[in-house]
């Protein structure tokens, strides 16, 4: 791979799969400078609410062992500051870890504006390629088996090995990070979730309800209570800060 600028790969560990409602209970990172050195960082998050017993099934992470940790918003200065001018990469990122990533910064009142920088999910190309999962993948591409899935640390370690083994394997992948992020966008969405997309013109639509299809700026012109509908309900607040943005632009 190219770099241009450093690429923070990530994972998260979290309560849920709910990207409103569910909160990061371990977070990962491994920044890779242009010049190829490393640095790892493993932060353990007290999520302020109960972790069920299904999701600790999944990542051996119980309240007692975060009780004494610090809360995301604790943590959000310094995930912000050590993500800082770097471009992103995970597995199922773009679907779920950067969108979460995005409402606990939110919710922290820190920062980091994720929509500026180039996102590699490797699980996209995965899928464009070879259609398996993660464990497959390494096994696949790195003849290596995935040991302790669902810790963070593995579960980074095993997807930054795959993108480069991907570089390797693949001719036709780009060898720079925005290339990779292109490649790997399976829709454009002006939010993280998906519920702002773009149409043909490269416009704001809404990709959901009644309403689906039809850009953001019609139905916000003829039905003005939508936007204070969608501000009231439960969407994720990356949602409505765009659709905030977008309404503000038409006036």
């Amino acid at each position: 791979m190219k770099l241009q600028r450093p690429l923070c790969v990530f994972d998260l560990e979290t309560t849920g799969v709910q990207v409103v409602s569910d909160r990061i209970v371990e977070m990962c990172v491994i920044k890779v400078e242009p010049n190829g050195t490393e640095t790892t960082k493993v932060w353990r998050v007290n999520p302020g609410m109960p972790i069920p017993a299904s999701a600790s099934a999944i990542h051996g992470i119980t309240d007692e062992m975060v009780a004494n940790s610090p809360s995301f918003k604790e943590l959000a200065p310094e995930i912000a500051a050590f993500m800082k001018d770097c471009d992103v990469a995970g597995y199922n990122s773009n679907r779920f870890d950067i969108p979460l990533l995005a409402e606990e910064m939110l919710r922290a009142e820190v920062d980091l504006d994720l929509r500026k920088v180039h996102a590699v999910d490797v699980q996209n190309i995965f899928h464009k390629k070879e259609q398996r999962t993660l464990s497959a993948a390494l096994k696949f591409y790195c003849e290596e088996e995935l040991v302790n899935a669902h810790n963070a640390e593995a579960d980074v370690r095993a997807t930054l090995n795959v993108l480069r083994a991907q570089v390797q394997r693949y001719s036709d992948l780009p060898e720079s990070i925005a290339g990779l992020a292109e490649f790997s966008n399976m829709h454009q969405a002006a939010d993280f979730a998906g519920f702002i997309t773009f149409n043909k013109e490269g416009v704001e639509q809404f990709s959901f309800g009644k309403y689906k299809g039809q850009t953001v700026a019609s139905v916000l012109e003829k039905d003005p209570g939508y936007y204070s509908w969608i501000q009231n309900a439960d969407f994720p607040l990356y949602t409505k800060k765009i659709l905030t943005a977008i309404r503000l632009s038409l006036r």
